[in-house]
């Protein structure tokens, strides 16, 4: 396998993990955001495969299931789960406009591939590109966090971020296995503990929404 052969699908993996979060900036419905993690996370599992077999490095093929079991398949059908079960809005309150949010979208990643390049320019040419397009996921999952109201989408924008991370840990040469362990069942717990406290949200205020619950502060029991 040539050289550029092997950093041309690194960076298709890597492309396509960027173009999807747009796809998540994009929705304001939680079923088809929920999806579109999915998809999210199906892609980092294939990027980390990916990676695994071009550094030789069977331990990121753990983490490559770990991404596909955990973040694609389970998580997403607990958050539809989740969603049917406590009758939560469908449609998804946002602080700036979608066309706005997009050309803000677009400016982080022109900042992040302008930035990281020049940092790692001593870097070899897979891990420099590679890492400024994972902080641009980091990024688009931070504004996704910042622009959406419901709590649902932000811990949506939380995972996406944590997808980042791992694509640039990959991409830096891989990360040890036990931290990227540690790091995925982090995430679970912590998925576990939000879905429990937004549970007794609903029970409490009937709504996630995050400028509705803005309304009760200040109100005694």
């Amino acid at each position: 396998m040539t050289p550029t052969f092997a950093f041309d699908f690194a960076h298709m993996f890597a492309g396509a993990l960027v173009l999807v979060s747009f796809m998540m900036l994009y929705q304001n419905r939680l079923p088809p955001l929920i999806n579109t993690l999915a998809l999210h996370s199906l892609l980092l599992a294939l990027s980390v495969a990916w990676q695994a077999h071009i550094q030789d490095k069977p331990d990121l093929y753990v983490t490559a299931v770990i991404a596909l079991g955990f973040k694609s398949v389970f998580i997403p059908m607990a958050l539809h789960r989740m969603v049917v079960r406590m009758a939560l809005h469908r449609e998804i309150e946002v602080a700036v406009g979608t066309g706005l949010t997009m050309l803000l979208g677009i400016g982080l990643v022109a900042l992040s591939m302008d930035l990281m390049l020049r940092v790692t320019a001593g870097a070899g040419a897979l891990a420099r590109e590679d890492v400024a397009l994972a902080l641009s996921v980091v990024l688009l999952g931070l504004l996704i966090m910042t622009t959406r109201r419901n709590a649902v989408s932000q811990v949506i924008g939380f995972m996406s971020i944590e997808n980042g991370l791992i694509l640039a840990g990959t991409g830096a040469r891989g990360m040890p296995l036990v931290v990227e362990i540690s790091v995925a069942f982090s995430v679970l717990v912590a998925f576990i503990v939000i879905g429990i406290f937004l549970l007794r949200i609903r029970e409490r205020f009937d709504t996630v929404d995050l400028q509705a619950l803005d309304r009760f502060r200040g109100e005694r029991p």
